[in-house]
């Protein structure tokens, strides 16, 4: 028996994917921005033409020999249907339902998962907010979230948000979301995760929040529990990628340096297929590439993080002397772990120095990608065709890491096989 699931606030489908590679179904994806949208319509017609033997089809879009038209043209049209570019509100909700019936076709919803917009709980958010992001209508959108739960009554619900969630305005959205959900049926269970006990090589916290019909009798697994042993380093996602420099690489078709590595191998993130897609470095300043070698020199010779007022004079541009020390900083390649990929990285890539001083550049799309254990074959889409390295950088950045996602996915199977 499988079980399906409805993603709101989809993002580029990273909860999703996880989902989908533990077995789930997908009805539908709700998500407002339109580059992550036909994310998900390319990915969707992904699983759809693999499911059907019709995988060559996907890999002519890899390789440039169809476009994003001709891709789309190859699935049905109720499978692009199941993405919804809408925004989640009362404005669009009784649009975003009736779409939603066509997918369920009379069936009832297992699982809702996903999360709103991260900006209004984040610590990071409210310090760069000047009304420390009061006001801002995206703290209140779990409301529409529990409108959803209402609706479609799904038996467990996964709601996926950042820490600061925990003390965003002293607690009180943690808690009135226990309010809503438990009002709404629902009873919750708060788990703080790390990333890296999934073997995602990142250093990623996150808030999961398990939600459970009060009246049905699940056990809920305590996910704080699960650590799988990772014995890889950060080298073992960069090692076969070919050298780029700074502005060089291509949004299409590359050849691999060398074979696979072992962690792409047993987690799926290089699958077999010699095309390498969106391998692609932003340009740099030559002031800003002289910092990258400081900054990379420092780490090889004595396991230093670079601190930005150790710089010399000439390079220092920044007028805040007194924050964000670390404003610089390498992807070390000799740590099982890098530092937390964050939609920053869309802006600029200074805090994602490559460790390859020869390179000399901020990672590429393709290694944001895998430090987020995004498969090689997942391609981030822009509102146009062709090389979006911006908009690619900022899904990515705000993505759910698969990897951690497929594992949540295989506890909420077990959880609703016993029931």
């Amino acid at each position: 028996m499988s079980y399906n699931f409805i993603d709101l606030f989809a993002g580029a489908g990273g909860l999703s994917e996880g989902f989908i590679q533990a077995g789930f179904e997908p009805i539908a994806h709700v998500e407002i921005e339109n580059s992550a949208c036909n994310t998900l319509r390319t990915r969707a017609a992904y699983h759809y033409l693999k499911t059907n033997n019709k995988y060559k089809i996907y890999i002519s879009y890899l390789k440039g020999e169809i476009n994003r038209e001709q891709l789309y043209l190859s699935v049905p049209n109720d499978i692009l249907g199941s993405i919804i570019n809408l925004p989640i509100g009362v404005e669009n909700n009784e649009t975003i339902h009736q779409r939603i019936k066509k997918s369920l076709r009379k069936r009832k919803v297992d699982l809702i998962i996903g999360g709103p917009p991260c900006q209004a709980y984040s610590l990071v958010g409210r310090s760069r907010s000047k009304t420390k992001m009061e006001g801002d209508p995206r703290n209140y959108l779990f409301l529409q979230y529990a409108e959803y739960l209402e609706k479609y009554k799904p038996k467990m619900f996964v709601f996926e948000n950042v820490l600061g969630l925990k003390s965003a305005k002293g607690g009180h959205y943690l808690e009135e979301m226990e309010k809503i959900f438990n009002k709404k049926g629902y009873q919750i269970k708060l788990h703080t995760l790390e990333a890296r006990n999934f073997r995602v090589l990142q250093n990623r916290k996150r808030i999961i929040i398990l939600g459970w019909q009060k009246n049905k009798k699940i056990s809920i697994p305590n996910l704080e529990e699960i650590v799988i042993e990772n014995n890889y380093l950060v080298k073992d996602l960069l090692d076969d990628l070919p050298v780029i420099k700074a502005g060089e690489g291509t949004d299409r078709f590359l050849k691999y340096k060398t074979e696979t590595t072992e962690y792409l191998k047993s987690h799926a993130l290089r699958n077999g297929i010699d095309i390498l897609t969106q391998h692609i470095a932003r340009p740099h300043r030559e002031q800003d590439k002289e910092i990258y070698k400081i900054a990379v020199r420092k780490w090889e010779k004595k396991k230093e993080r670079l601190n930005y007022n150790d710089l010399p004079e000439r390079l220092k541009t920044h007028q805040n002397r007194t924050s964000f020390f670390d404003r610089f900083k390498v992807v070390a390649a000799d740590l099982p772990y890098s530092q937390t990929v964050v939609a920053h990285i869309a802006k600029d890539g200074h805090y994602y120095i490559h460790p390859d001083s020869k390179q000399n550049r901020s990672i590429s799309v393709r290694e944001a990608a895998r430090l987020q254990s995004f498969p090689d074959d997942y391609y981030f889409e822009g509102e146009k065709e062709g090389a979006n390295r911006t908009a690619a950088f900022k899904q990515i950045g705000n993505a759910v890491p698969p990897l951690m996602a497929k594992s949540i996915a295989f506890e909420i199977l077990k959880a609703l096989k016993e029931q």
